[in-house]
């Protein structure tokens, strides 16, 4: 295989309620051909699409989360409801104005389909269309594009049940192609340069057709995802709730342990306190001595320990009689 890749020059600003397919039609420097694909950033579809506001980025972030997957500080990795697990839900303020904010498209895929639709429409060839965006790495450094949406090109192949040279039969090799393709295209354009949209040309035929799935065949589900939750907030949905949360339910670090430690808990034999020295002091509610009091006291001081840990407080942890 040989790729052949290059940005569009020129086009310039995208503005609310533009023909984003006309605009990239009337900027090509040579006639598309069949099997070219346009990989289009994820910025440009959501400013043609209106979706830039001067809204509160936090209101903007609540919106736009279906549920936390991490924080760290003002860090938030979260699972957008469209499936996509971002930094801030892909919301971005670079390349607008001063003030403005944009979420991601709503429906990338669909985006992705009106776009091919339309330039299709407009040039007579059979395209592709990967629509992009930057995206973070579990476990690795640095920041990458990927496909958000995706149409008429293979999200992923799978190489299941196929022998390798040594005889080997593959199981679960499945290339990303889509996000492969996104990346590509991100080497061209330049995160500085201006470059929206890349064209890319040699990709195998067979890669193309309907593949109506799009990009979110690559979205792993919840079931699936052995990660669903960062260790901080995993450690504080068992202990606190004991459930997978939605929304923005969990606290940040400064939020009080002891409401924490009583969440989803039936504490009627013991309780906690913060000592004057700032240690907290489990209390085993006993008048007689029952030893149900005392277990109930020390469950809920081994709570307090581990919520401690996970948000990195220190803090010293006494169960005491009452």
């Amino acid at each position: 295989m040989v790729l052949r890749a290059w940005p569009l020059e020129g086009i310039g600003e995208i503005r609310a309620g533009d023909d984003l397919a006309r605009i990239i039609a009337e900027h090509l420097d040579e006639p598309l051909a069949d099997g070219d694909v346009l990989v289009v950033t994820s910025k440009v579809v959501s400013k043609a699409a209106g979706l830039a506001s001067a809204g509160d980025r936090d209101s903007l972030l609540d919106a736009e989360t279906d549920r936390v997957v991490a924080r760290r500080g003002q860090t938030r990795i979260v699972r957008t409801h469209s499936g996509l697990t971002l930094a801030a839900a892909g919301i971005d303020a670079s390349n607008l104005e001063a003030g403005l904010v944009i979420p991601l498209p709503g429906d990338p895929d669909g985006a992705a389909r009106d776009l091919r639709a339309r330039l299709e429409e407009l040039t007579g060839v059979r395209l592709g269309v990967v629509v992009s965006d930057t995206a973070g790495r579990a476990w690795r450094i640095g920041q990458t594009d990927i496909a958000i949406g995706a149409s008429g090109i293979a999200p992923l192949l799978s190489f299941a049940g196929v022998e390798d040279a040594y005889g080997n039969v593959l199981a679960v090799t499945s290339p990303a192609v889509a996000d492969e393709i996104a990346g590509a295209a991100d080497l061209v354009a330049g995160k500085l340069d201006g470059h929206p949209v890349v064209v890319l040309r040699g990709l195998p035929a067979e890669w193309f057709g309907p593949h109506e799935e799009g990009a979110a065949a690559l979205v792993r589900d919840e079931d699936g995802d052995l990660f669903g939750l960062g260790a901080r907030d995993a450690v504080l949905a068992a202990a606190s709730r004991g459930e997978l949360p939605r929304g923005f339910p969990m606290p940040d670090e400064d939020d009080d342990l002891i409401a924490l430690a009583r969440a989803g808990a039936d504490l009627s034999l013991a309780d906690v306190t913060v000592a004057l020295d700032g240690s907290l002091e489990v209390r085993a509610l006993s008048e007689d001595g029952a030893p149900e009091a005392y277990v109930e006291a020390g469950a809920l001081a081994e709570r307090l320990r581990i919520l401690a840990r996970a948000l990195r407080r220190d803090v010293v942890i006494a169960v005491v009689s009452d």
